[in-house]
């Protein structure tokens, strides 16, 4: 995530300041829906930012009301996202 968020801050500032704000918005249940956020299966959820480069931001929920993001892509990585998720719920059992 941090090499994601590296990259966008400096491709595209503008960019990283809405994903920024993006997830600061997840802390609220009312974004918790369309159109900044939705589910994508699996208990997975993407935050959405259509900008210049359609980043998307994608995440679990964490028992103890904490969001966990997993990775951060450009285009669709749900794969990827299921994968990095099953590893971290292996390594911290909920």
């Amino acid at each position: 995530m941090r090499e994601f968020l590296d990259g966008l801050k400096e491709s595209n500032p503008d960019d990283f300041a809405a994903v920024m704000a993006g997830l600061s918005k997840l802390q609220s249940r009312n974004y918790h829906r369309p159109p900044l956020s939705k589910s994508i299966g699996d208990d997975l959820f993407e935050l959405r930012h259509v900008g210049k480069l359609n980043s998307r931001i994608l995440y679990f929920f964490v028992k103890g009301k904490r969001i966990l993001a997993l990775h951060g892509v450009r285009n669709k990585a749900r794969k990827i996202a299921l994968d990095r998720k099953r590893d971290w719920l292996e390594r911290n059992p909920v």
